[in-house]
């Protein structure tokens, strides 16, 4: 774990306990990795029922291996809470990386799925341009 956030990076999250935005800016690599979990399992710990969390990549500039683990992490851990986990605004870079290493599907669910739940659906979340 790293013990300073380096200034390349940042994680805001935002919304209602029930349905929030996490905003990941920078570089998401091993230096940061574990700085974007953590904030992520301590936001569950005070809301541990969310409905849908959501990923925003609009200001994400890289991601390496340990950024996709982190990406697992947090799916397991939302998963495990029966959240549905959407991946917006993805760029380029990240979709090739989601697609190469096949966890694009595993990360994300089809819209029927929270459908089924009674949840308001706001689109597919496994689109690039998805909000």
């Amino acid at each position: 774990m790293t013990e300073h956030r380096p200034v390349e990076f940042d994680v805001e999250i935002t919304g209602e306990p029930s349905r929030w935005t996490v905003h990941i800016a920078g570089e998401l690599d091993y230096d940061t990795s574990d700085d974007l979990v953590d904030t992520v399992v301590r936001h569950l710990r005070r809301h541990p029922e969310p409905g849908r969390i959501r990923l925003d990549f609009r200001s994400l500039t890289w991601i390496d291996s340990s950024g996709l683990s982190a990406l697992l992490m947090i799916h397991r851990r939302t998963s495990a809470l029966g959240a549905d986990l959407c991946l917006d605004n993805r760029p380029d870079f990240l979709d090739q990386r989601l697609r190469l290493t096949d966890i694009l599907g595993y990360l994300t669910r089809p819209a029927a799925a929270a459908d089924a739940r009674g949840t308001e659906t706001e689109g597919d979340a496994t689109t690039a341009g998805a909000t």
